[in-house]
């Protein structure tokens, strides 16, 4: 039997729970109406600046936000975008949230933050467009407390997944729902390029940089294994296994996450997965080559290839009983099964960076789904963690989606 104290406790609880949502409520009624959003971005380094530099177009031709806030635990890199954007700075995250004119976020921190970042934006009820991926490959269960708490927040949440907002995939998953191919059963996508220059290649700002004032080294660890400030891994952070995972969790939600929006797919019942370092050696400790096979109630197997050792990239093929889609320099092409003539489908000039953030934009003045909501997020990092889990025990990964669990068989 509980005790009186501890039935106060959980009453407490939840009345600041329901206290915040409704507050959360009240403030995204409010955004709808707003002449102009205010924007905050968490993360200030190459990629960061890549999101607020679009949205700061978009300004410029007249969608309605603005940068007003940058947060980075490394200060002069905070004190550039800050001063790019004429924003108010922040070392800390928590400031920044508690910022009343910031209504919604871009997180571009390194993957192992993403999922503390979002759920201190989504508990202070901000809108969030969190930068793939949605989480570290051993964050399962962090994952799973985001998504429970976006959910009772209603909080517009989108993951940086830009091709879900590519008309190739929508006219793909138009095609589909018409019945084009048939059932779909098999998908093969992936990305083939030549050079670790996304890891090994990553800047270094200063050789001599060291923790204190200017760098944070505790808050970049976050929950990952305690070490002391090593240089390389603080500004090259994509090359360790602790704050990345290679291909797997790096590139693949780019080509995973729409297949998934475009096939209507749910959870993975069996993810298999094999992953080495075939071309790049040395500090660097994730793979340079991955593949993994997901299969889907729905009777669909995704292939998901790479290799950062060659560069003779694929394209995209959705295989159905009745044809095929292959999606090819932004086309779209039709075969009926047998194969007799191709129809192409030609697809208009399209920014899918910008269009993806467009898309967020819009559904947080809109408060409509976005392309890549918490949803879509959710069944595609499960099936990345499962594949990465797959990887490391060489053995299948399989998911119970009753009770939200991976085990490995």
């Amino acid at each position: 039997m509980s005790t009186p104290h501890r039935l106060s406790t959980r009453r407490r609880e939840f009345l600041a729970a329901s206290a915040g949502v409704a507050a959360t409520a009240r403030a995204q009624e409010a955004r709808t109406k707003k002449e102009k959003l205010g924007i905050g971005l968490i993360g200030s380094g190459g990629r960061g600046n890549g999101l607020t530099g679009d949205v700061d177009r978009l300004r410029r031709e007249g969608f309605p936000a603005e940068i007003v806030a940058v947060c980075d635990v490394y200060r002069p890199r905070l004190e550039k975008t800050a001063k790019r954007f004429n924003a108010k700075p922040y070392s800390s995250s928590k400031e920044l949230l508690q910022d009343p004119n910031v209504d919604a976020v871009f997180i571009a921190t390194p993957d192992r933050l993403h999922v503390h970042h979002a759920l201190e934006a989504v508990r202070a009820g901000k809108d969030v467009y969190c930068e793939k991926p949605l989480t570290h490959w051993g964050q399962f269960d962090k994952l799973k407390e985001l998504v429970k708490e976006a959910r009772a927040r209603n909080v517009i949440f989108q993951v940086g997944t830009q091709r879900t907002s590519d008309v190739m995939y929508h006219m793909a998953r138009t095609q589909i729902q018409k019945g084009a191919i048939g059932k779909p059963i098999h998908v093969i996508t992936g990305l083939f390029r030549q050079g670790d220059w996304g890891e090994r290649g990553m800047p270094i700002d200063d050789p001599n940089a060291r923790e204190g004032p200017d760098l944070n080294w505790e808050a970049f660890l976050a929950d990952a294994p305690k070490r002391p400030f090593d240089v390389s891994r603080f500004f090259r952070w994509r090359m360790y296994m602790d704050y990345s995972g290679g291909p797997v969790t790096d590139l693949y939600p780019h080509f995973l996450a729409p297949v998934v929006m475009a096939l209507g797919l749910g959870f993975p019942k069996r993810v298999a997965a094999i992953g080495a370092q075939y071309a790049f050696h040395g500090e660097r400790e994730v793979p340079d080559t991955f593949d993994m096979l997901a299969e889907y109630a729905a009777g669909v197997t995704v292939a998901v290839l790479g290799s950062q050792g060659n560069g003779s990239n694929i394209d995209p093929v959705i295989r159905g009983t009745a044809g095929a889609i292959t999606l090819r320099e932004s086309n779209v092409y039709v075969e009926p099964e047998p194969p007799t003539d191709k129809r192409k489908i030609d697809m208009p000039s399209y920014n899918c960076v910008l269009e993806h953030i467009r898309n967020f934009l819009t559904a947080v003045r809109t408060r409509k789904k976005p392309n890549a909501d918490i949803e879509n997020g959710y069944r595609t990092q499960t099936a990345l963690i499962m594949a990465m889990q797959s990887h490391l025990a060489r053995k299948v990964a399989v998911f119970d989606e009753d009770s939200e669990q991976i085990r490995l068989e």
